[in-house]
């Protein structure tokens, strides 16, 4: 019985029954695991609580903007880079300049002494070509640190001796994709032989007869582009700036037009950055529907950026960014006037609105909804109140913000120019954080001492020729801490340039006028913006975090590490 039972045992084992046997151990196996799986998956899902965005580490923004994900807000203290700041250079647009063999000379005299004697106190011919290129040829002369793109044709000046005379110019050593426009004063000689020659050049924008003015264009009669038809145009800085309100031309026009709207919401009065987060996703979402946004041109500046220290709302858009590019660029309209056209015309031909008051339904779901107007409606309740909801999720991968539609104020950026300009673009710069991090030791332990003037002295001998323009970019309010510096550089502060943003310039006239009149304050995001764009156009750049200090930029523990 013993050797029956053993044979019937090893008879089980026999070769034409390992493939079964393995099979079903493989089976048994893999159901095992997935088992286990589920009852892992079920654990976390059931015990895990995402974080709050708003919490994270703070991050560098402008390399979170082009990593893989882009829906969430993570928040950074500097100001924020915006379209201008991401438009890639092509460098065959700039590959063709004026250079001085380009232009030809005029003849050493233009006519006889006999001749010439009555033309003495005759006022000077700007339309004459010989003082055209004698003027270019001035110019290019003189501003050595810049190309020439084209030159204005000269219009008489404010005198019968000057002319004035508009170019459209980048720096040499420019960085960003940027065009930038002058018009300058030039003071012409004329000597009794019939001799021409300039004899002095005026400063930034001292020219401005040579200004061309815009048309004012107030009809709103466009479709919104669609997210494939998307172009990037370049900006050009000193062009005459018109950012009038658009108004829709007629009855019919406006109720053929589809529309998009966000209301409410926790964004209000948040860092600015968070609004600019918040804005292009609403734009974003606009796009993909082809619908126009209607936008408020109302902000609320944070706390952070005013002199009382206190949330303060009616700030213009146009402050801070610029409302021509985007009018131009995409379809937007402002809000004011649109509940005023919906008023009068939505009862009359019977124009639908379609209520969202969740977040989670996607701008896909809302492709087909057919009425005019598309209201988004959010609570009270932050964080699930910011408009940059709406983009996270399966959305992230759907909409894209267009960051090319969002650019720095031009009227801010004239300032910026202008600063460069006065040191010729010819300058250096350096980024110096002090304030209350250099007070927080146990975050900052070296950063006092490694940006006082004895360590910045020693810091930047090997970077920065003695002599050389250095633009300091700081949150030190007294700039006379820098006073060491002078010995070997030219020090240059963003308050030595306080004229450009006072009471008598040119900043302060235009930005009353969409102030209705009132004055408005160069408020501290507006000195970051400036300061800021100030230091990223120095021929060499020294950061604090990266250059001065082996301290993290977020605190002790923080810094990157390397992949």
């Amino acid at each position: 019985m013993l050797g029956r039972s053993l044979l019937v045992r090893s008879g089980s084992f026999r070769a034409e029954n390992l493939g079964q046997n393995a099979l079903s151990l493989i089976t048994n196996l893999c159901f095992s695991a997935f088992v286990l799986g589920v009852l892992i998956f079920t654990i976390i899902a059931a015990t895990y609580e995402p974080e709050d965005p708003l919490f994270h580490p703070s991050t560098k923004l402008t390399n979170f903007l082009v990593s893989t994900s882009n829906a969430t807000f993570k928040s950074d203290e500097s100001v924020i880079k915006t379209g201008e700041d991401f438009v890639t250079l092509n460098q065959t647009v700039f590959s063709e300049f004026l250079n001085v063999t380009d232009v030809s000379l005029p003849p050493v005299a233009v006519g006889v002494p006999s001749e010439c004697e009555s033309e003495l106190d005759k006022p000077i011919d700007c339309s004459n070509r010989d003082i055209f290129h004698l003027m270019m040829t001035a110019a290019i002369e003189q501003f050595q640190d810049i190309h020439f793109y084209r030159f204005g044709k000269p219009v008489p000046g404010t005198n019968s001796s000057t002319c004035h005379m508009a170019w459209r110019f980048r720096p040499k050593e420019g960085k960003t994709a940027t065009f930038y426009k002058d018009y300058r004063s030039f003071v012409i000689s004329r000597s009794e032989n019939c001799t021409y020659s300039v004899v002095g050049i005026g400063n930034y924008h001292s020219g401005k007869h040579a200004r061309k003015k815009k048309k004012n264009q107030t009809v709103f009669e466009k479709a919104p582009p669609k997210q494939e038809e998307i172009t990037v145009s370049l900006p050009e800085v000193g062009e005459t700036v018109n950012d009038t309100l658009p108004v829709i031309e007629s009855e019919s026009s406006f109720s053929r037009g589809k529309y998009l709207i966000y209301s409410g919401g926790g964004d209000r009065c948040k860092d600015m950055n968070q609004y600019m987060w918040s804005f292009l996703c609403a734009l974003g979402e606009a796009q993909y529907l082809n619908r126009t946004l209607i936008m408020d041109l109302t902000l609320c500046l944070n706390s952070r950026y005013t002199s009382s220290g206190q949330d303060e709302e009616g700030k213009d858009f146009r402050f801070y960014f610029d409302f021509e590019h985007l009018k131009e660029s995409a379809s937007v309209f402002d809000q004011t006037q649109f509940w005023e056209d919906w008023g009068k015309w939505q009862k009359k031909d019977g124009l639908g609105l379609y209520l969202v008051e969740d977040f989670k339904v996607t701008p896909m779901k809302l492709a087909d909804v057919q009425d005019a107007l598309i209201m988004r409606k959010f609570g009270s309740v932050e964080p699930d109140n910011y408009w940059y909801r709406v983009c996270e999720g399966e959305t992230e991968s759907v909409i894209q913000r267009p960051w090319h539609l969002l650019w720095k104020s031009r009227r801010l950026m004239d300032i910026v120019s202008s600063i460069a300009s006065r040191m010729n673009w010819d300058f250096d710069s350096v980024h110096v954080v002090r304030g209350w991090k250099a007070k927080k030791r146990d975050l900052w332990p070296h950063l006092a001492e490694d940006t006082s003037p004895e360590a910045l002295i020693s810091s930047l001998q090997d970077k920065i020729e003695d002599g050389r323009n250095l633009y300091i970019s700081t949150n030190e309010h007294d700039t006379s801490f820098f006073d060491p510096l002078k010995d070997k550089y030219s020090t240059h502060f963003l308050d030595d340039y306080k004229d450009l943003w006072n009471e008598n310039s040119e900043w302060h006239a235009e930005t009353a006028k969409l102030n209705n009149g009132n004055p408005v304050e160069f408020d501290r995001y507006m000195r970051y913006s400036v300061d800021t764009e100030v230091f990223l156009r120095g021929k060499k750049q020294i950061k604090t975090f990266n250059d001065l200090t082996s301290d993290c930029k977020n605190g002790i523990n923080t810094c990157p590490t390397s992949p």
